[in-house]
């Protein structure tokens, strides 16, 4: 909850606003209660299922409810300057693994940072890296996802992000 926190209050403290998924609760609700507590823009964005008073987050700066979760992805690709995921469980998963497809297709190009606190994603990095050493990842997309443990590093390498080709760039002999 800690880290979440500070992450929130770090990405107001740099201007960096906030859309999230709309949560007061566990560590969405830390990373959202930390940028708020520190002046930062919270945008959250919830599907109507979830959006109930105990656990939508009214204290948003907006808050967006939607019909679904198919909604909500694109809302934070529609809302967002990129995507950061921190340690989490299988929603975060979800949609980390989204925000890496779309952007290998081309729906967006904006960078994808995971947040590797305390080697949290030690292993998941290493299956990403044998889908590219296997040829399931192209060597063009190896790059869409930027790792790092510390948070300051993380933002600086996000905020110098280079799109890559997207496949509906390119040719049928690229593929």
């Amino acid at each position: 909850m800690t880290l979440a926190r500070i992450v929130g209050e770090t990405l107001a403290t740099r201007g960096i606003g906030l859309v999230y998924g709309g949560g007061n609760r566990g560590l969405m609700g830390a990373v959202a209660a930390g940028a708020l507590a520190a002046g930062g823009e919270v945008i959250g964005v919830i599907p109507t299922a979830l959006a109930g008073p105990e656990i939508a987050n009214h204290a948003c700066t907006q808050l967006h409810v939607v019909a679904n979760m198919h909604e909500r992805k694109q809302a934070f690709v529609d809302l967002s300057d990129g995507f950061l995921t921190l340690p989490g469980g299988v929603g975060t998963m979800d949609e980390l693994w989204e925000a890496v497809s779309w952007a290998q297709l081309g729906y967006h190009a904006k960078p994808v940072g995971l947040l590797n606190a305390f080697g949290f994603f030690d292993h998941l990095l290493a299956f990403n890296h044998h889908m590219i050493a296997t040829g399931f990842i192209r060597p063009v997309h190896a790059g869409i996802i930027m790792a790092e443990p510390d948070l300051d590093l993380l933002l600086a390498r996000m905020a110098g992000h280079e799109p890559h080709v997207p496949i509906f760039a390119m040719k049928a002999s690229d593929l």
